[in-house]
């Protein structure tokens, strides 16, 4: 693998020459490989454009290491050098070639006293090829200083870059330039440099020119991004003895793990990284998710779930029903009243890891620990051969039938194939194994008639192998098929595998399990366990600047133009252009954004229209243009505008012959880019999982690992209707930032296990996930649900959990309610049980990203308005929901909705309660310690106010002491408050939110739909309720603003009188003030405060009275 350091040019360099010039030259140290560019003769704006190539080692970290470029001043005459500045680079912003994107760096100094300015641009990838391209095309914006005199223009035709390239934007004059270059650039043969180096021993490249069509691993921090985002390998060790490890250390030859905990694993989990107490091993070289490598093939497994899984059909029902309730379904919940619901959060205590079904019960881990292990039977059906064709037809349609107790198992059939392969896995819950015997029967698949036996072979439970982690997978042998009667062998061979094992277990992602055997058809694919990734998200900037040449249907009125935009189904249009400028040529200069998603499918349409009637509009001219064509940026710098022609409208395929002949007499200037510096807004900001922004060169280095163990649920109600009782199919989705995870579905369970575990880089810590449970309604008619597959998952309750609450390396195992409020009253639906850890990896980063803006920068140089954000925000969701949508299983959009809050801006007469009360819970200690303060003044406890007295005259006569005592009270508080910290991490509070009290008639007015549905007598009551609430607001505002009127009225003279007084007040205080020390004036103040109640009145004070009398505005209102 190659590092391509791509050196475009620098502007403003410092001039070392003597004669105000410099002739400078680029320098690059990355892994101790240095590589130079040419020289620039007597430029301070010089231009290299060279690519400059080093050894990437990628089976190796590389995150931590740093690109340092230096530009140096090449003294003639004489030889020897001059700095003239450097910039480093870390390497966990490097992205795959086709991604890159042209940046600035300013020149930083070596020493202190270095004379240093300017800035550099660079472009920094990774490229699989040997031999990169010999040239990439630059945006204009990146040309802005490359010469002064090269005018800028606009090519006739547009043409669509290639994938790898980007829009060639420059004209002809930059063409020749950049053809006449040094023909060194369009070579992958070393430079001098990079030969002397490699002579003097340096490794600068040994990768064999070929081309290869690996994806480029992105390391980050120990953690490739295929292992977060993707289903992880497994590896499961046990413990040696004496093993140390530290925090950052890491042994390639075993894992080891805490002897006293089982850890076990999950189809969806994901990868863990060394920590100081639970030591872990690295994944190793990245495997992609459908792919093994065979020299890791005994440690490490691929998790693959897209393969065609067999259909299992029960034989009979399972004994027992799963209905624990005796009550009917209530599909509609009320409230409980007698106040036994608990909806606090509990404590648990999980048997995280297990016993082993080995002999001695040994016991073993997994680098999975956060969930119990679950076990199950394997069944790996592999292929057949040698079978015998049938007597009437002369060939055989076998399919295999693996029978457990009343579970039967059926893999597809073959049509007419003599050795057929299906390599089709079964797993059996240890729960509901019925029957000490395995059968395995192969029968041909008949049209008409039953289906012929061709041959068995039968397996006893206590004689299969278990499978002990770390062991590789167990080989699949041949077994000769027996008779049905078991009176011998019959012709036939069929390859199988079967064996205990856990979760953990490589295969339980592809296996088809006997708890889901009544699903099939579509509905196999809902019930599986996935991991999805959110679209990349883009903020489209649409600047519209002017049009030229814009020609009115009507040429005897002055046109009333505006622009329509639109990207998708977003629309936005800009204001009709003002009257004085009402001419042929248009002048506008908004901006307009949207929200767009790679892969980019929509296209940006422009659309000039005419305001002819408020109600018709005249298009004047039209352009669609793909978003492949504009440029991406990372910064506030300004892009490139460009010209673009407009179509005529009603010109299209019905005119051919007359639209070749019509020559464009219209044309917009816009100024459109990709903002790569902003963190596209998909989910509210109070429960924000991600503030990366889009451009991946912007990211930092992660700061934690966070694990999730999604045990399981307890409690839960029935949701639906099946075969006359009360049933649920639940299931749990978390989310956080880009990655979401779907467990399995449990079908017709109360208290379903999952035992499911998943890992998320954290790249802040004052983020939260979320995670919720629903009730999957599309199993394929395993269900008679209202309304068929158009029915939606019923939402069971959600739970947040906001990182900057836990500890560091710290296990919390707890039962969170499950709360929803429905429109007659909160409910609990349930408990679910999670194990959470939150790993740090670097204290100091932990520190630093305090400090550090919330949203990246571009969020605060150029911010949107509060309007835009909204809109965008529910653009967003829109496509979110709508990418995840296309998955397999897919993500439904109420899902989606749910877990983004969607709603949460609507009215709600509870929300704004709970929003009151939360106002006058941050104020009442403020109103403490007024009352505090006012008992110590009228001496209610003599001792306090002699106290205070003595701790006022302290700080009078040392004021220094004023500010640490202040500091130290609150150190102290701080101190004193640890005592009472939370011991858990945070849940849904009804208290807090208002939803135990709630009037019916609110709740009713919140689960309203927008625009209203109900009757006009309930709106009308609810308005004339919203009238009296908004009437006492008015109030509290209106007394806010008269009290800022007499302030103001104080020296506005509008009071003559008053004024008067308080000027002479201002001029007798001002001579007092300053003929009196600073220190006799406070204290005298303090003491007059601080006086005796003797010494009080019970009249309002003089300045009281005065304020009060005051003039303000209220009289002016009608």
């Amino acid at each position: 693998m190659k590092l391509v350091v791509e050196v475009i040019n620098a502007h403003d360099l410092m001039p070392k020459d003597g004669e105000g010039s410099a002739s400078p030259f680029v320098e690059v140290d990355f892994g101790n490989q240095l590589s130079r560019t040419r020289t620039v003769k007597k430029n301070l704006n010089p231009t290299w454009t060279h690519k400059l190539l080093f050894h990437l080692d990628a089976t190796k970290p590389f995150h931590r290491q740093t690109i340092e470029v230096s530009v140096y001043h090449e003294r003639r005459p004489l030889p020897g050098r001059t700095f003239l500045g450097r910039t480093r680079i870390p390497c966990s912003n490097i992205v795959k070639e086709g991604q890159q994107v042209y940046q600035i760096f300013p020149l930083e100094k070596k020493w202190v006293l270095s004379s240093v300015k300017g800035e550099i641009g660079l472009k920094i990838y990774t490229a699989s090829e040997a031999k990169p391209k010999a040239f990439s095309p630059i945006f204009p914006s990146e040309l802005e200083n490359f010469s002064a005199s090269t005018p800028l223009q606009v090519p006739e035709s547009i043409t669509t870059p290639s994938l790898t390239e980007e829009t060639d934007l420059t004209d002809s004059t930059l063409e020749a330039d950049l053809k006449g270059e040094d023909p060194a650039l369009d070579t992958p043969e070393l430079t001098k440099e990079e030969v002397d180096f490699v002579s003097s021993g340096i490794d600068i490249d040994h990768e064999p020119k070929k081309e290869s069509k690996e994806p480029v691993p992105e390391v980050v921090q120990q953690l490739d991004k295929h292992q977060v985002l993707q289903q992880p390998r497994i590896s499961i060790k046990k413990r040696p003895q004496g093993t140390l490890s530290t925090m950052h250390s890491f042994d390639h030859r075993f894992q080891s793990s805490n002897a006293e905990n089982y850890n076990h694993n999950d189809t969806n989990t994901q990868p863990r990284i060394s920590i100081k107490r639970r030591p872990r091993v690295p994944q190793g070289t990245p495997l992609t998710m459908n792919s093994v490598n065979p020299q890791l093939h005994d440690q490490r497994y691929n998790l693959n779930s897209t393969n065609q899984q067999p259909r299992i059909i029960s034989e009979t029902p399972r004994p027992g029903s799963p209905i624990t309730r005796q009550n009917p379904v209530n599909l509609n919940p009320q409230v409980h009243t007698n106040g036994d619901e608990n909806y606090n959060l509990r404590d648990t205590n999980p048997q995280l890891g297990g016993r082993g079904w080995g002999s001695g019960g040994e016991r073993f881990t997994s680098t999975y620990d956060l969930v119990e292990q679950m076990f199950y039977l394997y069944v790996r059906v592999v292929k057949a051969k040698n079978l015998p064709p049938g007597t009437i037809t002369s060939s055989c349609s076998p399919y295999v039938e693996v029978k457990m107790g009343n579970y039967k198992g059926r893999t597809k059939h073959m049509e007419k194939k003599l050795s057929p392969e299906w390599n089709q896995v079964f797993a059996f819950s240890k729960d509901s194994i019925q029957s000490s015997f395995l059968e395995v029967f192969v029968k041909d698949k008949e049209m008409v008639g039953r289906d012929d036996y061709i041959g068995r072979v039968i397996f006893d439970l206590n004689e299969v192998p278990t499978r002990v982690p770390p062991d590789s997978p167990l080989a699949p042998q041949w077994y000769r098929l027996e008779d049905l009667r078991g009176e011998g062998k019959v012709n036939g061979d069929i390859m199988l595998a079967v064996w205990m094992g856990t979760q953990a277990d490589d295969a339980f992602s592809d296996a088809w399990h006997s708890d889901a055997a009544t699903v099939y058809g579509e509905g196999v694919l809902n019930i599986r366990s996935k991991v999805y990734v959110s679209p990349k998200l883009w903020y489209l900037r649409v600047n519209v600047i002017e049009a030229q040449d814009v020609i009115p249907g009507d040429r005897n009125r002055l046109p009333e133009v505006f622009v329509k935009a639109q990207v998708g189904c977003q629309v936005l249009k800009t204001k009709i252009c003002p009257t004085s400028t009402r001419t042929t040529t248009p002048l506008w200069n908004e901006d307009l954004v949207f929200v767009a998603a790679e892969p980019f499918e929509e296209k940006l349409t422009i659309t000039v229209e005419d305001r002819v009637h408020p109600s018709k509009d005249e298009v004047l001219g039209k352009i669609n243009l793909p978003l492949t064509l504009f440029e991406k940026r990372l910064d506030h710098r300004p892009v490139h505008s460009r010209w673009f022609n407009l179509e005529k409208f009603g010109f299209g395929g019905l005119e051919g012959d007359r639209r070749n002949e019509l020559k464009f007499s219209s044309r917009i200037h816009l100024r459109v880019s990709l903002e790569g510096g902003y963190h596209v807004l998909d989910e509210s900001t109070l429960y924000i999982s991600d503030q990366r922004p889009t451009a991946r060169q912007l990211w930092k280095q992660p700061i934690g690992i966070l694990e999730v163990g999604i045990l399981g649920a307890q409690g839960l109600l029935p949701m639906k209707m099946k075969d006359g009782h009360g049933s649920t199919d639940a299931y749990c989705v978390a989310k956080y930032g880009q990655k979401w995870v779907r467990t399995r579905t449990l079908l017709d369970t109360f208290s379903p296990k999952w035992n499911e575990q998943y890992t998320w880089e954290v790249y802040d810590p004052c983020t939260v996930i979320t995670l919720g449970v629903f009730d999957n309604c599309h199993l394929g008619g395993g269900e008679k649900t209202p309304g068929g597959n158009g029915a939606l998952d019923s939402r069971i309750g959600k739970v947040r959990i906001r990182l900057s609450t836990l500890e560091a390396n710290r296990i919390y195992t707890n039962s969170y309610p499950l709360l929803v409020l429905h429109p007659h009253g909160v409910k609990k639906m349930g408990e679910l049980q999670l194990a959470v850890r939150f790993t740090a990896l670097s204290l100091a980063n932990m520190v630093h990203i305090y400090g550090q803006p919330l949203l990246p920068k571009m969020h605060y140089l150029h911010p949107f308005t509060v309007n835009q954000i909204d809109s965008l925000r529910y653009q967003a969701m829109n496509i979110v929901a709508a990418r995840l949508g296309r998955a397999e299983p897919s993500l439904r959009k109420e899902v989606v909705e749910y877990m983004l809050d969607v709603d949460s801006h609507m009215w709600s007469m509870r929300r704004s309660k709970a929003n009151f009360f939360r106002i006058m819970s941050l104020l009442s200690g403020l109103i403490t310690m007024g009352r505090w303060f006012s008992d110590v003044c009228n001496w209610k406890n003599h001792i306090t106010s002699i106290l205070v007295h003595i701790l006022f005259l302290i700080l009078i006569f040392y004021p220094e002491l004023i500010l640490p005592t202040v500091f130290l009270y609150m150190f102290l508080i701080g101190l004193w408050n640890y005592r009472f910290r939370a011991k858990n991490p945070s849940h849904m509070d009804t208290k807090l939110s208002w939803a135990e009290g709630v009037h019916p008639d609110e709740l009713d007015e919140e689960f309203d739909t927008f625009p209203t549905s109900r009757s006009h007598d309930m709106v009308r009551m609810r308005y004339d309720r919203l009238r009296t609430v908004a009437g006492r607001i008015q109030t509290i505002v209106g007394d806010i603003a008269t009290q800022g009127e007499r302030f103001q009225s104080l020296l506005s003279w509008r009071d003559p009188r008053a004024t008067s007084i308080f000027v002479l007040f201002c001029l007798c205080a001002a001579v007092v003030l300053y003929a009196a020390p600073f220190r006799v004036v406070a204290m005298v103040t303090g003491l007059y405060h601080l006086r005796h109640p003797k010494f009080r009145s019970k009249l309002p004070s003089v300045p009281s009275n005065f304020f009060k009398r005051l003039p303000a505005r209220t009289d002016s209102l009608l």
